[in-house]
Formats: structure tokens, C-alpha cells, sequence
């Protein structure tokens, strides 16, 4: 969730002078990027002045992240000028964008994880004592530095050892060691918690001060209003608008980001509970982050898990597929008891898994999205025969697949990594449902992708439903289980402290919920 405004120490936004327009700290015209039989971009301007937030908002696959490559340094333009203070400027490199004072914080994360914190901040531009690298001082300035952003992180530690969360703020740090002019900022709070948005919140009125200009990329909406001075939306490449945040509304931002009116973002679903699919008992995992806990899923409902970050909803999901041992209670599945749960039996038995890490766990990136499609099943009779692939059958498909789910542009032969995220996690949906499954756990479902992908992410739930699947939806994000649940579980501490049900999942009961003490017995909603 993200920080409620008055938790935020804000600059004034206010309308930008005639004078500030023509000042533009940096301005590109007519950018153009073309890849291989695909053009990315089409004649974009864009602006940015001092001291401000603009924000760049889109569907996956807009071009936001191309446009911040060429201003980066990252990559190189196919046509159209960049300039900062009033000068052309051509950028061939990201050291390059750097030494003009142009910083990068971009969502796919640039560190070594073999090295320190402190090692990976001075990465390549490390402070000498003549022919020696000067660590005393590289100790000191990255503490100082950690210090005055509010980053509880120890300069020593090894990156590899660090939460998500925390290797964002190294990358935060990293940027700001150089003291920018420009900084962009892409998707900077999907790893963090409330308390460590609020301190970045704090952190961009700072620098809004100080005279920095800040390319902001988001996928909530929320944080536009909150952060943001103007947006400029893209769609398919081109430039659609750029507004004054103070003058747009939600519902206006999602239709031109689309192009297409939306009414409510969250399907009318209809539950129709029957028999239990899948039920807990006492359930614990042996590295006791999942304590005693019992709940159930029936087919044709969705059931959520809400919680705060860490407090144990992803590793129930995890322990039901069999990717956490359990060390107690018991799990049964389609009526059957389940002693041992593993990966390869889940699915057989029709319960599939979707992780939230789709980079790292869910997909493999350097493969096509066909063979991403295709994985789950290649041992099915209709697949291959005698071990040899029906690779006819295989593209067939995955490519009835792909339209359904409408991945965009649908090239099943091109590599997943070349895919945006929302496409991404389109492919990975796929994956899910090309077996005959009964039953879904999808955690984290939405993260990272765009308000139009997830409303076809929500659609497709309703389409399960109405084949009588039951999904167990794990998430962070409290609308979704305000509006698309039947039935909520609220986990604290690895335990269920609260069962709500219809008209008493509120986000007063949850939140309160998710406080409870740890002694406090679960609260239960009316009905089994």
C-alpha cells in the first residue's frame, strides 16, 4: 500500500511559469527508437524543469522504459536531439549521462551481489590515494551518505545478503552519491515497505528543493498525485499528453493511457462456492514461518491472504505446492490428504502455483515465450510421443494461448526478456493454465504491471471462476482484496489472525487486523 499524503512531507507543486517551461533542465525532440521490426518510440518530446517531479505513466510496452534508456545513456536514439540546459548532448554511454550529472535508478537492479555495499556505491569511479583505491574514504562517504538518506543498511554488508527492499535503497544511494541534476526514478516503491516510502517521499521533496529535476515511473496511481508536479502519457510509442497532475483525474489518466473508457478497474464476480478443493490444518513449516494455520478453499471463490511484507502469506502459498517443507498439521487436497507435497505432484494433481519473483522464479527470461508457455506440459501425451516434442501441436497451442491472454506483440518465438512486464506476467498466467488445473495460488499477481494489464489479469480470474476453479489470491495490495475476494484471511506473525467473509471484509477489519497482537485469538466473520 502506499502512504496516505499527510504521512509525506511534500514541496509546493504548483503550476509551472511560462518562464519555467522555457527553462527546461533537459528536453528531447522527436525521439524516435527502432528495433528489429518494431518501433518502440515515434517522435516524442518530453521536458523536464528544476525542481520538479514529472512523471512518465503507460501500459507495459509504452515506451516508458526505452525513453529512459536514451536519456540515461543506455541507449542510442534511431532519430531526435536530447539536450540539457539549453545544449545539445549525445549520449553513448551510461558513464557518459552520469558525468553530465544525469543518475538512473532503474527497476531491474545494477549491483554485484559478490560485492559490499559500500564496493558497489564507488563501483567504477572509486577514490583514489595515488595508484591505490582510497577505502577509508569510500567507508566513510557511503556511511554519511546511507546516513543522511535514512537507510538503516551497514556499508560492509554484502549485497547478496540484502532484502529487495534494501538493495533499492543502495541503488537510491548509489545514484545520489554523485549529487545529480537529473534523476530518474523507475518504479522505485514496488520492493519497499510503508515506512521506507515515506522516506523516500521525504527524500524527493528534499531534491525537489535542492533543484533537481526527477523523472518519476509509476504504475499507481496514487503516487502521481501524491509525488508528481506533471505526467505525460505514452501509448504505443507516441506521445498522447502531458498534464498538470493538479488537472487530471484517475479515470482520465487510465482512459488515455489505454485509449479506451474504464468504469471500475475490478470485474463483478460472482462466487459460487462448492467443494473444498484444497484445506489446511494446523499447518506449519519447518522454518516456523508458517504457524498453525487452517483455512480452506473452495471451488468457484476466491479466497485471499492480506497481510504486511514478511509476515508469512507468500510462504503458505509456497508450502501448499510443495515449496516449503511442512514440519506439521496437515493439507488435503480434493479430499485427499497430501503428506509430502511436491512441485511435480501439485501440478499433476491440478493445483498450480504462481510466483510473485516472475524474473527469477516463474519464467525463464532467455527463452522464447513459447518454450516458456509450453514448459509445464511437455511430458503430456499431446505434447510429445516417446519422448519426442509434437512441436505442431506445441505452437498451436501457445499461440491460441497468447491471443487469449493478448500478449503483445504476439512473437512466441522472441525471447521473454524482450517482453515488457505486464507482457511478462501474461506469458507466466499462460504457463499456469495450458494444464487442467483445479485449483490457482497466485501470489503477488499484479506487481509491477500496469492498471490496463490488470484489469485483464482481474477478467481472467472472473474466466476461471466460471469454470468452477478455485483461486487462493495472495497479495499486498489491499483492493484487491477488498473487491475481488469472498472470503479473506488476514496473517500476522506466520498465523491466521482474522477470517472475514462478504460484507466484513472492510479495510478498517483487515487493517486492523494486521496489527493484532500476537496472542490475540483469530477473529472470525459471520458464516463457515
Amino acid at each position: 500500500m502506499t502512504p496516505p499524503d499527510s504521512a509525506v512531507e511534500r514541496a509546493d507543486r504548483g503550476a509551472r511559469t511560462p518562464e519555467q517551461a522555457v527553462k527546461a533542465l533537459l528536453r528531447t525532440h522527436g525521439i524516435v527508437k527502432d528495433f528489429t521490426g518494431l518501433r518502440a518510440l515515434d517522435d516524442v518530446d518530453f521536458d523536464l524543469a528544476a525542481g520538479e517531479v514529472h512523471v512518465l505513466f503507460g501500459e507495459n510496452g509504452a515506451g516508458k522504459s526505452t525513453l529512459i534508456n536514451i536519456i540515461a545513456g543506455a541507449l542510442s536514439p534511431t532519430g531526435g536531439t536530447l539536450e540539457l540546459n539549453g545544449r545539445e548532448i549525445h549520449l553513448h554511454t551510461v558513464h557518459a549521462a552520469r558525468q553530465l550529472g544525469i543518475a538512473a535508478v532503474f527497476q531491474e537492479f545494477s549491483l554485484a551481489p559478490a560485492l559490499t555495499v559500500e564496493q558497489n556505491m564507488f563501483l567504477g569511479a572509486e577514490p583514489t590515494r595515488g595508484v591505490v583505491i582510497d577505502k577509508r574514504k569510500i567507508r566513510s562517504q557511503a556511511r554519511q551518505t546511507l546516513d543522511r538518506l535514512g537507510f538503516n543498511i551497514n556499508s560492509r554488508t554484502v549485497v547478496s545478503s540484502l532484502s529487495r527492499a534494501e538493495q533499492q535503497m543502495v541503488e537510491i544511494a548509489k545514484a545520489l552519491l554523485m549529487n545529480p541534476k537529473v534523476l530518474i526514478l523507475d518504479e522505485p516503491t514496488s520492493s519497499l515497505t510503508n515506512k521506507e516510502i515515506t522516506v523516500l517521499f521525504s527524500l524527493i521533496a528534499t531534491l525537489k528543493a535542492d533543484g533537481v529535476g526527477i523523472i518519476y515511473i509509476t504504475h499507481r496511481i496514487a503516487e502521481i498525485q501524491q509525488v508528481g508536479d506533471r505526467v505525460t502519457i505514452l501509448r504505443d510509442g507516441r506521445k498522447i499528453d502531458t498534464l498538470a497532475v493538479a488537472d487530471v483525474s484517475q479515470n482520465k489518466l487510465v482512459g488515455l493511457m489505454t485509449g479506451r473508457k474504464v468504469g471500475e478497474f475490478f470485474q463483478n464476480i460472482d462466487h459460487r462456492p462448492g467443494e473444498i478443493v484444497l484445506a489446511l490444518h494446523g499447518l506449519s513449516t519447518s522454518d516456523r514461518r508458517v504457524d498453525q494455520v487452517t483455512l480452506d478453499v473452495r471451488a468457484g471463490e476466491i479466497v485471499g491472504l492480506a497481510g504486511l511484507v514478511g509476515c508469512g502469506k507468500s510462504e503458505i502459498g509456497r508450502a501448499c505446492f510443495g515449496a516449503l517443507a511442512i514440519s506439521g498439521g496437515t493439507m488435503e487436497f480434493q479430499g485427499r490428504r497430501v503428506a509430502h507435497p511436491t512441485p511435480r505432484r501439485m501440478l499433476k494433481d491440478g493445483l498450480c502455483y504462481i510466483p510473485s519473483d516472475r524474473r527469477y522464479e516463474g519464467l525463464m527470461m532467455e527463452r522464447s515465450a513459447r518454450e516458456n508457455m509450453s514448459l509445464s506440459v511437455l511430458g503430456l501425451p499431446r505434447f510429445s510421443r516417446l519422448g519426442i516434442l509434437r512441436i505442431a501441436q506445441e505452437k498451436s497451442s501457445t499461440n491460441k494461448l497468447g491471443k487469449r491472454m493478448n500478449v503483445t506483440p504476439l512473437r512466441l518465438e522472441t525471447d521473454v526478456s524482450k517482453y515488457s512486464g505486464g507482457n511478462q506476467q501474461k506469458i507466466l498466467l499462460s504457463k499456469s493454465i495450458i494444464r487442467d488445473t483445479k485449483m490457482f495460488i497466485f501470489d503477488e499477481p499484479t506487481v509491477g504491471i500496469d492498471v490496463g494489464a490488470k484489469i485483464e489479469v482481474y477478467k481472467f480470474f472472473k474466466d476461471l471462476l466460471e469454470n468452477n476453479v478455485g483461486i487462493l489470491l495472495i497479495s499486498s495490495d489491499l483492493p484487491e482484496i477488498l473487491n475481488l475476494c469472498n472470503r479473506a484471511y488476514v496473517i500476522h506473525a506466520g498465523s491466521v489472525r482474522a477470517h472475514l467473509q462478504g460484507p466484513d471484509i472492510t479495510e478498517r477489519n483487515v487493517l486492523a487486523s494486521f496489527f493484532a497482537e500476537a496472542g490475540a485469538p483469530p477473529q472470525m466473520g459471520g458464516g463457515a
